[in-house]
């Protein structure tokens, strides 16, 4: 899956959110979009796992920001 949540003042550094997300998803990618205003996540966690994971590195999202993105997997993979 994959999520946008935008930036705020006290936003972390990807690479941190990057080293955070290991514990739970070892494959989960995180940068920034185009814009560099949000924070893309693709992972296998849940909502309120990354929301935990994000309060644990000091930024606290609200629910209403962690926009779960369509799932643009063709199947094609067969995964």
């Amino acid at each position: 899956m994959e999520f946008h949540i935008a930036l705020t003042d006290s936003a972390p550094d990807p690479a941190q959110v990057q080293d955070a997300m290991f514990d739970i998803d070892p494959m989960a990618v995180v940068d920034l979009d185009m814009s560099g205003l949000v924070m893309r996540i693709s992972s296998t966690t849940t909502a309120p796992d990354l929301i935990e994971v994000l309060r644990h590195v000091g930024w606290t999202v609200a629910p209403a920001q962690v926009v779960q993105q369509p799932s643009i997997c063709c199947g094609g993979c067969s995964g």
